[in-house]
Parts: C-alpha cells; sequence; structure tokens
C-alpha cells in the first residue's frame, strides 16, 4: 500500500491512470466524488474481489481515509497490493485541490 496526500494524487494523476474506486455510500458519493471515481460501498468489496484484478494500480478513496485504509487492508490479505489510499480523503481533496467541491460533516 502507498500512501498519498491530496495534492501528490492530483500530480500523480497528472501522468498514471490507476482506477479511482471510492468505498463510500452512495448517498455520499452524490453529494461530491473525485471525477472518473467509480463507486463500490465497502460492504461490497468482498463480493467483488474479482474487480481487483481488471487493473495495475488502484486509488482507494473515502471521506477521511479510514475506511479506504481498512479496505486496503482486507484486499493486501487476499493479496492484493497494488494500492493507494487517498490520505485524508474527499474532504482533503476538496479543500487541497478542488476548493469548488461541496464538503460534508
Amino acid at each position: 500500500m502507498q500512501r498519498f496526500s491530496a495534492l501528490q494524487l492530483h500530480h500523480y494523476l497528472e501522468t498514471n491512470q490507476p482506477r479511482l474506486i471510492d468505498v463510500r455510500e452512495p448517498w455520499e458519493f452524490e453529494i461530491c466524488h473525485i471525477q472518473d471515481s467509480e463507486l463500490l460501498p465497502m460492504g461490497q468489496v468482498p463480493s467483488n474481489l474479482s474487480l481487483f484484478q481488471e487493473s495495475a494500480e488502484y486509488v482507494i478513496i473515502c471521506h477521511h481515509g479510514i475506511r479506504s485504509r481498512q479496505v486496503i487492508h482486507f484486499l493486501a490479505y487476499h493479496g492484493i497490493e497494488n494500492t493507494i489510499n487517498l490520505d485524508g480523503g474527499v474532504d482533503a481533496w476538496a479543500r487541497q485541490v478542488d476548493i469548488n467541491m461541496a464538503v460534508y460533516y
């Protein structure tokens, strides 16, 4: 697992194309999400492990970086190591990268 701040991820995405997986709930995703991210709520990850064989690299995203880190530990337990955690989650992204993005508490 790698860990990127919002600014690090922003710069990384300029030259790399990892798959962006948002593990929040649908209502959270509706409020705000990073462009091109795909919604896969945390509770659905175990039944969708095959998804993590489709791309070379994944960025796992949540609200503050806690749920995403838990998902990454679960994925690592199942042998999936090609992951990046967005530390601070979409909240950090909204405050540091896309200041027009909605935030919620």
